[in-house]
């Protein structure tokens, strides 16, 4: 006997002339609606859906070192793309439910909203807050497993596609406690079944620098890579982390938690002689992306007590007419926020956003006695931060008088476009896409070659400035970085607007050699250091043009590494073979450089994705910072990974 399920109801259109009544009304019991509108509960069918499926397990044992029962949590992607996911909790209940009628594990596996964390006896706080996490996992999967280690004994069950397959049974006796989950994501549901170890990498870190101790290992059977996380120091340890290679203007991150009005509110901040502020916020371990209240909070206290303390010390009369505005305080800041609340209301499942209005006093409140405290006790690095936010708001002042006479001169004025620029018919920018292309030679044979309904050709000269070393001042002082801001459209700092980006493809197309590598690196750091959500939105791509043409008689081939070279060979046969080496775009033909690079039909291009940004952080950092040694160790690293190497 089982008791009642949870059930979803969804309306039938009807055509025109049907009658709508009562029969027209679809009911769905227990997981069906999870599964007839699975975007409602995961976000989408795609890569990050997938991947959500393990942060929610995840999650639930996370939830248990949070009660103070769970010290390791083991993850193994399998070859076959199912994941296991091991921790060593209490372990769920096996129990008969009081009004369900059936084991507590499977009300758990198979009804929406069921679960510990609606009592706070059991969770005091916790991510998964709506309840439905591994009913989801469930619902979502050709098949589920589960053990429990409990009460000196091992009791398994098997789901498929969200429906019990096997009632609970034991297996058999053990001194341990905690549970098992493996599952196998549904192939008619998800729209890839390929998961990323790095996406996947960057929130087991997470969730390790967020609580302290835990022990969180992650292994990768198809490919035997593996990780290990566990942090002592917790998110100072995360702040370390992220500041690793960059010059710090005190060597400690500033610490501060304290419990307040049933939360507990943590942060760490360090500042580094940078020009980029990088501040990761959490609730419950979840990473808001999209801040929330509590960051609003984290930020006024941070300018209010560095004004206030700025003042009170008399360093501010240097500034005259400028103000120590927030973008001031936050210039080379690196922070983590954790909040821990009993009841978070989150911008729907996925929790990118907070929206509890009693954060912002909370977190602004715990923040600012942390920081006055430290201030207090440590002049003399309060001194140095205040010294580099003064020197941040002048530096704004030259940026926004540069930006001023770039108007006055139409450079950055989106209706005077560059000379240079070769711009497309069409104006609809989901249409159009712009190759930034390395050089005046290369750029001209592009220009004739492409489409001109709906392919730009921006060439540019050289190597642009490295903005990893540059203040906005010196960006808008070089030709080459304002030539490109002018052609996306934009606009740059405060008056960027990714909504008024003019192409939602650009296309970065440089020779396949180190100055080609070189330029596409520089570019990808203005992208992710000025322009980051055209990153996010999908809107930047790398170009593949080929390394080889093979041609023999009337065959032509190419290739884009040796090994596919060699296929060609052994296809054409070798002998009667002519072997063109591209060394640069500018050796290939319009023809050749559409035929192979351009063209939608045939080219091949690689999307810029941002799977793991803690750790894109710190690689930017170590290719492009002021730092030679970890450049050199990644050198000396990576060196035998290295492909197609012009030498």
């Amino acid at each position: 006997m089982t008791g009642p399920r949870e059930e979803a109801a969804t309306l039938t259109p009807t055509p025109e002339g049907h009658s709508y009544d009562a029969r027209n009304i679809q009911v769905l019991k227990g997981l069906e609606g999870v599964r007839k509108r699975p975007a409602m509960y995961i976000g989408s069918t795609g890569h990050s859906g997938l991947h959500h499926l393990v942060y929610e397990v995840v999650d639930n044992s996370v939830d248990e070192a949070l009660a103070g029962y769970c010290t390791e949590v083991h993850v193994a992607i399998h070859a076959d793309s199912s994941v296991t996911v091991i921790d060593n909790g209490r372990g769920i209940p096996v129990d008969i439910h009081p009004t369900q009628n059936r084991p507590a594990v499977e009300v758990v596996m198979t009804t929406l909203h069921a679960g510990g964390k609606f009592d706070e006896n059991s969770y005091k706080v916790s991510g998964g807050l709506h309840g439905v996490g591994v009913s989801v996992v469930n619902a979502l999967s050709e098949w589920l497993e589960v053990e429990v280690r409990r009460a000196g004994k091992r009791y398994h069950q098997r789901y498929e596609h969200g429906e019990v397959k096997t009632e609970l049974k034991v297996l058999g006796e053990t001194s341990e406690t905690g549970t098992t989950v493996t599952w196998k994501p549904d192939t008619t549901v998800f729209e890839t079944v390929d998961y990323s170890f790095d996406t996947l990498s960057q929130r087991l870190r997470e969730l390790a620098f967020l609580n302290k101790g835990i022990r969180i290992t992650f292994l990768d059977e198809r490919t035997g890579k593996k990780h290990d996380f566990q942090y002592e120091g917790g998110i100072s340890s995360f702040v370390k982390y992220l500041n690793e290679n960059k010059t710090v203007l005190h060597p400690a991150p500033i610490y501060h938690t304290r419990d307040r009005d049933r939360a507990t509110v943590e942060f760490a901040v360090q500042y580094n002689d940078g020009y980029v502020e990088n501040v990761y916020s959490f609730v419950n371990n979840i990473n808001t992306v999209e801040g929330g209240t509590h960051l609003i909070g984290f930020r006024a206290a941070l300018t209010r007590t560095i004004n206030n303390y700025a003042e009170r010390e008399g360093l501010l009369k240097s500034l005259k007419e400028v103000t120590l505005g927030g973008e001031d305080v936050r210039e080379g800041l690196t922070a983590v926020v954790s909040v821990k609340l009993p009841d978070p209301q989150f911008e729907g499942q996925t929790k990118a956003k907070l929206g509890n209005t009693e954060a912002k006093g909370i977190v602004e409140s715990v923040v600012g006695e942390g920081l006055r405290n430290y201030f207090e006790e440590n002049p003399q690095v309060a001194r140095k931060i205040v010294e580099k936010c003064i020197a941040t708001a002048r530096a704004r002042e030259a940026a926004r008088k540069a930006r001023d006479l770039a108007r006055r001169k139409s450079i950055l004025d989106s209706g005077s476009l560059p000379g240079k620029l070769a711009d497309c018919q069409l104006t609809d920018p989901a249409l159009c896409e712009i190759y930034l292309v390395e050089g005046d030679s290369a750029g001209g044979s592009a220009k004739m070659g492409r489409d001109r309904k709906n392919q730009a050709i921006l060439p540019l000269k050289g190597k642009i400035l490295n903005v990893e070393k540059a203040s906005l001042d010196k960006m808008l002082s070089n030709e080459e970085i304002r030539t490109l801001i002018t052609a996306i459209g934009t606009g740059i700092a405060e008056d960027f607007d990714a909504d008024k980006a003019r192409y939602h493809r650009i296309i970065i197309m440089t020779d396949a050699d180190v100055d080609g590598a070189h330029i596409r690196t520089l570019l990808l750091t203005f992208f992710f250091r000025h322009m980051k959500a055209l990153i996010e939105r999908g809107y930047i791509y790398i170009a593949m043009p080929p390394l080889y043409r093979v041609q023999k008689g009337k065959a032509v081939r190419y290739a884009y590494d040796d090994a596919e070279r060699d296929r060609h060979f052994e296809e054409l046969g070798r002998k009667g073979i002519t072997l063109q080496r591209y060394k640069g775009l500018g050796e290939m033909n319009p023809d050749q450089l559409w035929a192979t690079t351009m063209d939608p039909q045939t080219r091949t291009m690689l999307r810029v994705k941002l799977e793991d940004l803690p750790e894109a952080e710190r690689m930017f950092t170590v290719l492009m910072g002021d730092q030679v040694e970890p450049r050199r160790k990644f050198i000396e690293e990576y060196a035998d990974s290295v492909r197609n190497l012009d030498i």
